[in-house]
């Protein structure tokens, strides 16, 4: 392969990523609320939601394989379309065109500044003893019912939502860039949402969304474990605990019944050194400090260093090696 086209290419795509971030980091999400929904998310969601009656069946192997239907008709649905047109794009308008449609596309697979604005927001919001709002932030970062929640499990639930989120909303669409461009993220992103749409083990979803949650699990399951060997390292360049991290997560991944979030969201308490939990649920970490707004601040700092780690241990890697191969970014 010519050398000035993969230096040219391999650095095209690392561009496309900073650009992506750099959208995120001083623009954040694109509005998700009625009236201007402009949301890809929303649109996966909502499209996902329609279709599904569509698929229910009284006998379960039928739903069940309805379910594979589902979810392979909306990744088609944004996927396809995704990948002509930033193709199409590049060929007919060129470079100057393409590059930004590609990094404002990629941004949307991924959140950093929301989950960050969020988190510091409800830190504020409970230092100044108003737990009424830092609830109400915390229903935006976890399902659980927030209603009830003293000031320590609200900042317990925040940072479980952002171990968890490590993966789903930063590691796994970066990943999967790195390996099938811009539409390869796309995918994940409607993987991860038909998980969380109806991806549940409930009478009412265990069929239809068997395969969506199967997907998910699959697509994140490597994702999760490097994660926590991330939040290992970012603890040990922070002056965390960076060995209870890895002991914590090797002894209460299991706590939690997601196969992959027990890891992350595990080693972050053990690097914290506190407990987290869910009431009712599950708890994992050992006590050794009360938790308070300060462990979010930390855990965002451990968020962001695991980020930086496996950009320039992973991603860039996998982007030079396809480089080399001579797979162009898309």
């Amino acid at each position: 392969m010519d050398t000035n086209v993969f230096i040219q290419n391999f650095l095209l795509a690392i561009f496309i990523l900073f650009l992506a971030v750099l959208i995120d980091l001083v623009l954040g999400e694109p509005s998700w609320r009625p009236p201007y929904t402009f949301h890809p998310t929303v649109w996966m969601n909502r499209l996902a939601e329609k279709l599904l009656p569509y698929f229910r069946n009284k006998n379960a192997a039928v739903e069940k394989l309805n379910g594979v239907f589902l979810a392979l008709t909306v990744i088609l649905v944004f996927v396809v379309p995704t990948y002509f047109l930033i193709k199409v794009v590049h060929s007919l308008l060129g470079i100057l065109f393409y590059v930004p449609l590609a990094a404002i596309v990629l941004k949307t697979t991924f959140a950093i500044k929301l989950e960050t604005d969020w988190a510091k927001a409800a830190a504020k919001q409970i230092q100044e003893n108003d737990l009424s709002k830092a609830r109400e932030i915390a229903s935006m970062f976890s399902r659980r019912n927030t209603s009830n929640l003293t000031g320590p499990e609200v900042v317990s639930a925040i940072i479980e939502s952002m171990a968890e989120n490590l993966t789903d909303f930063k590691l796994s669409p970066f990943f999967y860039y790195a390996l099938f461009g811009v539409p390869g993220a796309v995918a994940f992103r409607v993987i991860n949402t038909l998980d969380g749409t109806v991806g549940f083990k409930d009478p009412e979803h265990m069929h239809i969304g068997w395969f969506s949650a199967s997907l998910d699990t699959l697509a994140n399951y490597v994702i999760s474990r490097l994660s926590t060997i991330l939040i290992v390292l970012s603890s040990f360049l922070l002056n965390e605990n960076a060995h209870d991290a890895w002991r914590i997560a090797a002894r209460d991944r299991r706590k939690i019944a997601s196969i992959n979030h027990g890891w992350p969201m595990a080693a972050m308490a053990g690097a914290l050194q506190v407990k987290l939990k869910k009431p009712g649920y599950y708890t994992v970490g050992d006590e050794i400090e009360q938790l308070s707004t300060v462990h979010i601040y930390r855990a965002l700092k451990i968020r962001n260093v695991s980020l930086v780690l496996f950009s320039l241990l992973l991603v860039l890697p996998i982007l030079f090696c396809l480089g080399l191969l001579g797979f162009p970014p898309i």
